[in-house]
């Protein structure tokens, strides 16, 4: 039986893990709202840097190279902020993972101590009733641990696949922008 002292403590932990998840919540849409005003701060400075030179053209071949040129920095820096929003993504998410995982293994100890404790005091008789909880236990500790190693390789295969996929993206504005370029001479 758990007691009032072991009931408060577990409540008291629940209540920290919550502050502690929302406080990196927070530092996830801290970071986004940092790197939008940045985004929107060069967007800005960029859109004027573009206007004053639209403003400077003198015919139509001046304007495809000036076209041209925009091109590729944009498809970079779209790839850019992608890359960012992820990483802010996926750290946020890592954090929330390793308490998650900390309280499913704290969870998983108590509940093996709390068995463990039920054998120790079973009558006489129970013992292939134990071992059959015992059992069930372990099955799913395991299974859980699959699940969870299966989650991190599915996610490793996705941070992957969003690189590539990343990479190939800018590769083509590159090649965009080279033909724009060489058809605009």
């Amino acid at each position: 039986m758990l007691t009032a002292e072991q009931v408060f403590a577990a409540h008291k932990a629940n209540i920290e893990t919550l502050f502690g998840l929302t406080n990196k919540a927070f530092e996830g849409v801290e970071k986004l709202v940092e790197l939008n005003l940045q985004v929107a701060k060069t967007a800005l400075g960029e859109a004027a840097e573009t206007a004053n030179a639209a403003m400077s053209v003198k015919d139509a071949q001046e304007l495809l190279n000036l076209q041209a040129s925009l091109l590729q920095p944009s498809a970079e820096k779209a790839a850019s902020y992608s890359r960012h929003l992820y990483d802010i993504a996926s750290s946020t998410q890592a954090e929330v993972a390793k308490v998650a995982e900390a309280q499913i293994a704290d969870a998983q100890q108590k509940f093996a101590a709390v068995v463990d404790s039920m054998a120790k005091n079973a009558p006489a008789g129970t013992e292939n009733a134990v071992a059959l909880v015992k059992s069930a236990v372990a099955a799913a500790n395991n299974t859980f641990e699959s699940v969870q190693k299966a989650a991190k390789q599915a996610s490793e295969i996705a941070e992957a696949n969003f690189q590539a996929a990343t990479s190939t993206a800018v590769k083509a504005s590159q090649t965009a922008s080279r033909s724009s370029k060489r058809a605009a001479a």
